[in-house]
């Protein structure tokens, strides 16, 4: 068959290509970008620096200085360090703010978690439930504290008066070290589960329920689901709630400086207390600032580890 040879009016010219742009306003382009970038980040820079960047600097130099707050500071080189490392009260210290963090963290997640998983559900007055969890975070920690101590104060204290009603004998709350820290642990937990409550709540509510119904349908009880949905898909909310309830517990000042003052005998006393009696009561603020330092780096290496192990955990899962 022969061939029809196409008119020359269908053949269509190639298309022009995109011309490219010269080397000076791709120079513009980016310089337009990094300005905007810069502009952008330009106030968040400046806040970080000033109270974050500059006073962390100025710890540091102040750590190796021996200072009153009242006189001008002397060189004192690794001196306040050495001085930390055979100081029974700090490690003291150390080992009571330790026991805090496992104490307080677990179990504050866990109940958190509890009642977001209650909560987020329907059920009668559901917001004024969630505002009467969460209102403990909405009160200054000072406040939450001087409610903390009429509740365990020895003599007068509403818990020593219901276990006289019950013909129980009184609980030394402020003589003993171990019932101080008890009372230090229960306000901590009341104050800080509407925290982690919240953000599993934010969690639930971005799981896709169609997920739940297939699992149900395939046979899987509530206990499967929980285990097998609810708690891998909190992953990214759990790991948030674990470094900042840790931080939260390494820095925990107000609760225990108003309940116990560290009392008795340095049983509730943590790392931040102790630095602010060295620094303000004690006017070695050279050694206080050493505790500081050291308690950054402490939490600083939890948070690298922590984060190492989520991101190792995300890349093989």
């Amino acid at each position: 068959m022969a061939t029809i040879a196409s008119s020359p009016r269908d053949v269509r010219p190639p298309a022009p290509a995109p011309a490219t742009p010269s080397p000076r306003k791709r120079r513009a382009a980016r310089f337009r970008e990094t300005l905007i970038a810069y502009c952008t980040l330009g106030p968040n820079l400046v806040l970080v620096t000033v109270f974050l960047l500059v006073p962390l600097v100025m710890a540091l130099v102040l750590s190796f200085q021996y200072s009153t707050g009242l006189t001008s500071p002397t060189w004192a080189g690794l001196a306040n360090y050495r001085q930390l490392a055979g100081d029974p009260v700090f490690w003291r210290t150390v080992l009571n703010t330790a026991v805090f963090c496992v104490a307080t963290v677990p179990v504050e997640m866990a109940l958190g978690l509890g009642v977001a998983l209650l909560f987020n559900k329907v059920m009668p007055a559901r917001p004024l439930w969630r505002t009467l969890v969460y209102l403990p975070m909405v009160i200054s920690g000072v406040a939450t504290a001087l409610i903390g101590t009429l509740m365990f104060d020895q003599n007068i204290g509403l818990l020593n008066k219901l276990l006289a009603t019950f013909g129980l004998p009184a609980a030394p709350w402020q003589t003993s070290g171990s019932t101080a820290m008890v009372s230090v642990v229960l306000i901590t937990l009341w104050m800080r589960i509407g925290f982690n409550m919240v953000i599993y709540l934010a969690g639930l509510q971005g799981i896709s329920p169609e997920m739940y119904e297939a699992a149900e349908v395939e046979g899987a009880g509530p206990w499967q689901r929980l285990r097998n949905i609810t708690v891998p898909l909190l992953g990214p909310s759990t790991f948030f709630l674990l470094i900042m309830n840790v931080i939260y517990s390494f820095q925990v000042f107000d609760t225990v400086y108003v309940m116990t003052l560290g009392g008795p005998g340095h049983a509730t006393d943590v790392m931040i207390t102790y630095a602010y009696r060295n620094g303000f009561e004690g006017r070695q603020q050279g050694y206080a600032a050493a505790i500081g330092i050291v308690l950054y780096v402490i939490v600083m290496i939890f948070t690298a580890l922590q984060w190492r192990f989520s991101r190792n955990r995300d890349t093989v899962g």
